[in-house]
């Protein structure tokens, strides 16, 4: 501002940056109030107000994109669950059109899809392993065509519950061709706001390979989050003895380089299915339906339209003490069988006790 008696219309514009009025705020020197002859000054004019200005939605409030990658064979089959709830949820159908019948399905829908030029939605996702077994049952799986056929990345040798292997040999190989894949998803994004990772971390590629990719990923967007969804291995339920030490060599990467992780732990999901859902022998099925929903039910705030964990990192800003404490242990109610899902009319009672 000049001083007390020279112009300050230009620089009130100035200092108001973007906003734009239909009339200046202050008279310009060109607009001095006239006098009469006898020299008594008239009674200046009254400016109308001017009106408020438009104010758009924050980029905040934009849908930002989140890329899911699914490795291994754990990671692949818990994620094709998860789309079919996601899909079930916005109302796509297997082959990518909507069907649904309410306007908060497509609200925010481009946060997890990306509309095609035909109106198909293809899922942001990649999926990788080390042996093309799993990628198979899920490309013949009920939702295989949704996923667009050049995401699918797999090697031939498999990693043999080696976190070696997946880490440091076969997994190495192979790593640049799946971020090559992610490089491309990331353009196709407006914004992205990070990415999805479901792994496990009791067999080779998910924790081996899995951990390889989400440092490379850290390394090249080191300001984007980190989601992981980790299936843990536990004594109970074993696979194979190596277990313990793929998982320890796992969780180091993960407080390293991950932002937020969603601990799923097997022993878990197996006693949910033996007392609540009085499953007499779990298939791997049952556990991947409940790990499907509560997937769902985490990531509900980032797919619907509201105020509170609007995007990832909101969720870490609420949930994390400390940036190394980033380990979330999950809960969902109501705990339903696949089975006896469309039978059941909950009450609140219920919902509680659980």
């Amino acid at each position: 501002w000049r001083g007390r008696g020279g112009s300050v219309g230009g620089d009130a514009r100035a200092c108001y940056g973007s906003l734009s009025f239909s009339k200046p705020l202050f008279p310009s020197q060109g607009e001095k109030i006239s006098r009469t002859r006898k020299g008594k000054a008239q009674e200046p004019t009254v400016l109308a107000s001017p009106p408020p200005p438009q104010i758009s939605a924050s980029p905040g409030e934009m849908p930002r994109e989140i890329i899911t990658i699914q490795v291994g064979q754990c990671g692949n089959q818990i994620g094709a669950k998860f789309w079919e709830v996601v899909c079930d949820e916005h109302g796509i159908d297997p082959t990518g059109r909507y069907t649904g019948n309410s306007t908060l399905q497509l609200e925010r829908v481009n946060v997890y899809y990306n509309e095609a030029s035909c109106g198909r939605f293809v899922p942001r996702a990649v999926l990788m392993d080390l042996e093309p077994g799993t990628m198979d049952s899920v490309r013949t799986g009920p939702y295989g065509q949704i996923f667009r056929p050049d995401n699918f990345v797999f090697g031939q040798s498999g990693a043999g519950n080696n976190w070696a292997k997946g880490h440091y040999t076969e997994g190495a190989e192979l790593i640049d061709s799946v971020l090559d894949v992610v490089r491309k998803e990331a353009e196709n994004c407006d914004c992205l706001q990070g990415f999805q990772v479901c792994h496990s971390l009791g067999g080779g590629t998910g924790s081996g390979m899995g951990t390889l990719l989400i440092s490379k990923i850290r390394e090249e967007y080191p300001d984007r989050m980190m989601l992981t969804f980790s299936v843990f291995p536990s004594p109970k339920v074993s696979d194979t003895v190596v277990e313990p030490y793929n998982a320890t060599l796992s969780v180091h990467q993960l407080v390293e380089n991950a932002d937020e992780c969603m601990v799923l732990d097997n022993e878990a999901l197996y006693d949910i299915c033996f007392r609540t859902l009085k499953l007499t022998t779990p298939s791997f099925g049952d556990l991947n339906h409940l790990i499907s929903a509560t997937m769902s039910g985490v990531t509900c705030c980032l797919r619907f339209p509201g105020q509170l964990n609007s995007d990832l990192r909101k969720l870490a800003v609420n949930l994390i003490p400390f940036p190394r404490l980033h380990f979330f242990m999950v809960g969902f109610a109501p705990l339903t069988s696949r089975g006896s899902q469309q039978y059941r009319a909950l009450t609140v009672p219920e919902l509680t006790q659980q």
